[in-house]
C-alpha cells in the first residue's frame, strides 16, 4: 500500500486520505459509465452529479475521522470557520469535469491535507488509467510505487510548456515546445510536471486552492518549485481560497521562467 513506509505521525492520515480517493475514484469510475447529468453552474463551469457524490463522499469519510479539522473542496460552499482550524482537507472532487462528461481520461480526483498553511499529504487518483499519485512532505512523490523526478535543465531551449495561448507567445521565443492545454486540469499539468511528463506549466489568473493543494506537493516533492507569478510559494488556508496564477518547473527552469515574466 502507497505509504505504508511513511514516519509514524503521517500514517494514519495517508491512510485515510488514500483509502478515501480510491473509494471517490472506484464510484467515480462508476458513474462516468453510467451517465450523470451535468449542468452550467453561475460562473459557466460544468457540474455533474457525480461531482456533488463525490464530493460528498469526502467530506462524510473525513468528517467521521478527523472531525476537528477544517474543509475546503470546490463543490462544498465555504465555512469561514475552516480559518480557525490548524488543519485543512482541499479537495476537487472532479478536476476535468468536461472530460468527464465526454468519456474521455482526462479527469482525476485530488485531495491534499494542509497543515500550517502548506500541504503535508497529497492523492490524486486517475481511476480511468489506474494511476494514484501521492506525496508527503519530506518524503517525495509517487505514481503508484514510482519515484518522481521533475525534469529540469539550465535554459529554456526545448522545454514542453502546458500553458495557454498566452504562455507560449511568452515562452517560445526562448526555445520552449508550447502545448495548448486547455483540456488538461490544472492538478494534471502539476502531476505531470512531477512527474517529467512535462517541463513548464504556466497559467494566468486566480487559480482556486482545490486545483493547485495536491499537485503542488507533488510537484515540490519531485524537486520542481511551484509559485504563484509573483515567484511567492503558495500558503492555504487564507480569507481568499486562490491564488495569483501559476508557474510550476524544475528549479533552474522556474528561475528562467520567471525572468522572462519580469520583462513583461
Amino acid at each position: 500500500m502507497p505509504g505504508a513506509d511513511l514516519p509514524a505521525a503521517l500514517q494514519p492520515d495517508a491512510a485515510l486520505l488514500f483509502e478515501t480517493v480510491r473509494e471517490a475514484g472506484a464510484l467515480g469510475l462508476r458513474l462516468s459509465r453510467q451517465g450523470v447529468r451535468h449542468w452550467k453552474k453561475p460562473d459557466g463551469s460544468t457540474v455533474t452529479e457525480a461531482d456533488l457524490e463525490i464530493d460528498a463522499l469526502l467530506k462524510a469519510r473525513i468528517n467521521a475521522v478527523r472531525p476537528e479539522d477544517g474543509w475546503l473542496s470546490e463543490e462544498t460552499p465555504d465555512d469561514p470557520a475552516r480559518l480557525a482550524r490548524q488543519r485543512l482537507w482541499v479537495a476537487d472532487p472532479i478536476d476535468g469535469t468536461n472530460s468527464f462528461v465526454n468519456g474521455t481520461d482526462g479527469w482525476c480526483i485530488g485531495m491534499a491535507l494542509v497543515a500550517g498553511q502548506r500541504p503535508v499529504l497529497a492523492a490524486l487518483y486517475r481511476p480511468a488509467l489506474g494511476e494514484f499519485f501521492w506525496a508527503a512532505q519530506g518524503c517525495g512523490a509517487f505514481c503508484n510505487d514510482t519515484r518522481l523526478t521533475a525534469r529540469d535543465a539550465t535554459g529554456l531551449q526545448g522545454a514542453e510548456l502546458l500553458g495557454t495561448n498566452r504562455a507560449s507567445r511568452i515562452l517560445e521565443p526562448c526555445g520552449v515546445k508550447g502545448q495548448h492545454a486547455p483540456h488538461i486540469p490544472l492538478l494534471l499539468r502539476l502531476a505531470f510536471v512531477a512527474a517529467g511528463r512535462a517541463d513548464i506549466a504556466l497559467s494566468f489568473g486566480n487559480k482556486n486552492d482545490w486545483d493547485l493543494a495536491a499537485g503542488d506537493l507533488l510537484a515540490e516533492e519531485a524537486g520542481a518549485k511551484v509559485t504563484g507569478l509573483d515567484g511567492r510559494p503558495y500558503t492555504y488556508n487564507n480569507p481568499q481560497p486562490w491564488q495569483n496564477g501559476l508557474l510550476a518547473a524544475g528549479r533552474e527552469r522556474h528561475a528562467a521562467v520567471l525572468a522572462q515574466l519580469e520583462k513583461l
